[in-house]
């Protein structure tokens, strides 16, 4: 019996991958880099100390500077956002809605850092649907890493196995079934291949359908 799901944050929660689609190549660009959209794509949900190595190695640069590219990408995030806006997934509210009249404990399990976590969430209303809001940087590794996903049951002291995560991206599904957790994938910008179908107890094309899984 599920008695809590942990929710991914960007993609899954809130229409924001598509940016990190975008400006980590313009970022990388900035610093002399070219980036492909297959590569960008790697990126997704992928935490430290994951991404900084996989950057290096995809260009074969040891030197390559990730702190400062990822700050670059931060801040041409910020004005994706303050442009454009911060949309939420369609069914997002209505699930959560619906999990909270159920008794049913909510959480975030997000490769953003609290910072940005909890002003996005309260920025589009969100936030006090969620009893623990867990970080990347509160953990040693990120997400392919099951130590967030852990570390979130650990949190709301549960056994993963009495836990649904929710996730869009392969790096993300990878963490939280190593954790144990049930996986239920919405993607977003890819769908997801043989292999990692074989980790999830379900896919579903939006948060809508999610309900059914609770009848």
């Amino acid at each position: 019996m599920i008695q809590a799901v942990i929710f991914d944050m960007d993609g899954t929660l809130i229409d924001t991958e598509k940016y990190y689609r975008i400006c980590w190549p313009q970022a990388l660009a900035h610093f002399g880099y070219t980036m492909s959209d297959e590569q960008a794509l790697s990126m997704r949900s992928l935490g430290q100390p994951y991404a900084p190595e996989h950057l290096k190695e995809m260009f074969q640069d040891p030197d390559l500077d990730y702190p400062a590219i990822r700050v670059y990408r931060k801040q041409l995030m910020e004005e994706y956002l303050e442009r454009d806006g911060i949309q939420i997934k369609p069914g997002a509210v209505e699930l959560l809605e619906y999990l909270k009249e159920k008794k049913i404990q909510r959480a975030i399990a997000t490769a953003t850092d609290t910072e940005r976590a909890a002003r996005y969430l309260k920025q589009i209303g969100l936030y006090e649907y969620f009893d623990r809001i867990i970080c990347a940087n509160m953990v040693k590794c990120g997400k392919p890493s099951p130590d967030i996903y852990i570390y979130a049951c650990q949190q709301l002291g549960l056994d993963p196995s009495a836990c649904m995560a929710v996730e869009d991206s392969p790096n993300g599904v990878t963490s939280a079934y190593r954790a144990g957790c049930q996986v239920v994938m919405v993607p977003d910008q890819t769908k997801p291949d043989a292999e990692l179908k074989n980790m999830l107890t379900a896919c579903v094309d939006s948060l809508d359908q999610m309900k059914a899984l609770f009848q």
